[in-house]
């Protein structure tokens, strides 16, 4: 069994419990970046220093390590994308396409070569097989739950995929580390993009590709309120740093990247209760043609809330029964049933900005 091993403690409890069962692994780490001396740009999850914790994990376990190399192809199937995106104003999230094309490409390729049949992730997340399909569901404690950021794989890859964290809490986590002796137990934890450390996107974007051009700052109507400083700075949803001197506050609802503007309204011009998907990548369902009630969660933060989906037309149409802030292309709708397995998942293409009181009385 290849094991990926990303330097941190779930990774190597991970591993630990899997060798522990008795099961034949080697411990493989992907690289992100190029080799050069000092700090990498990718921390804590790529860079040499966690390479070099998983050599150490591995060597604790009596299990080999070996080290992927795919800057290139991480750098242009990740990185170009999620800047272009950017700077057409949307919002991606790199995660999800990184387990899909990496995590779960690359890695089972090497799995492949190394006559390994399973691929563990230390992901907090459940896979299961019912009704004939392989079903990622979400973790037992749903604090820690993951299964949004996996829900684009497809059911070959949820065939090989292995979690064995998905009946742990991070508490339990740390303890088997601290019971093994684990070198990494008290390393902390990354909730950043990885090759975006300091969550300074636009300062990534700019240094990497050049300044993003201004453009005026719009309310609803078309007027012009101000300027903005390009269109990489802004998201839908944000408040601060609008420049906008207003008796109540402004936040961003849409980016417009043919007129190069920012549109913006008040709290209740911010919430949507309808948007559009991509193609649907089909989970514990087949695919399926008539609308299905179910839950949809629109960001890896937010909580899921009752929806419908009408897939099957050209865009397929997501209608929310309780309208919701923040709808943003780029980002991913996960679709679940009420027992937490995920149904399927898409990424947001569209939506139209719906006024409503979000305290009616």
């Amino acid at each position: 069994m290849l094991v990926a091993m990303s330097g941190g403690v779930d990774s190597a409890v991970a591993a630990a419990m899997l060798s522990e069962a008795g099961y034949d692994c080697i411990g493989v780490t992907l690289r992100l970046v190029p080799d050069r001396p000092g700090r990498s740009l990718f921390e804590p999850c790529c860079g040499l220093e966690a390479a070099e914790d998983a050599r150490r994990v591995c060597a604790q376990l009596g299990i080999p390590h070996e080290v992927l190399h795919a800057a290139a192809h991480f750098d242009e199937t990740i990185i170009a994308p999620f800047v272009s995106e950017y700077r057409a104003g949307r919002t991606p999230n790199p995660c999800v396409w990184c387990n899909r094309r990496i995590k779960f490409g690359a890695l089972y390729e090497r799995a492949d070569a190394l006559g390994a049949e399973y691929v563990a992730m230390g992901h907090f997340a459940r896979r299961e097989y019912r009704g004939g399909r392989y079903a990622l569901r979400r973790a037992c404690h749903r604090d820690k739950d993951q299964s949004y950021v996996l829900a684009a794989l497809e059911q070959e890859q949820l065939r090989r995929a292995v979690f064995p964290l998905g009946m742990c809490s991070k508490d339990e986590v740390r303890a088997y580390a601290a019971r093994r002796r684990l070198v990494v137990a008290a390393r902390r934890e990354s909730q950043e993009i990885c090759f975006v450390p300091d969550r300074n996107y636009a300062g990534f974007i700019e240094q990497r590709e050049g300044p993003a051009a201004p453009g005026p700052i719009l309310d609803l109507s078309g007027k012009i309120l101000g300027a903005h400083r390009g269109l990489i700075h802004y998201t839908i949803g944000q408040r601060r740093g609008l420049g906008i001197a207003a008796k109540r506050p402004y936040y961003v609802v849409r980016l417009d990247p043919e007129q190069n503007a920012v549109i913006v309204g008040h709290e209740e011009e911010c919430f949507c209760a309808s948007f559009t998907v991509g193609e649907i990548i089909w989970g514990a369902l087949p695919p399926q043609r008539a609308p299905l009630s179910c839950r949809v969660q629109i960001r890896s933060r937010h909580e899921a809330a009752p929806a419908m989906i009408h897939p099957g037309t050209p865009d397929n149409h997501v209608r929310l029964r309780t309208a919701q802030r923040s709808v943003t292309p780029g980002q991913w709708a996960v679709f679940y049933d009420d027992e937490d397995y995920v149904l399927g998942a898409a990424m947001i293409t569209g939506f139209t900005p719906e006024p409503i009181c979000p305290n009616p009385a």
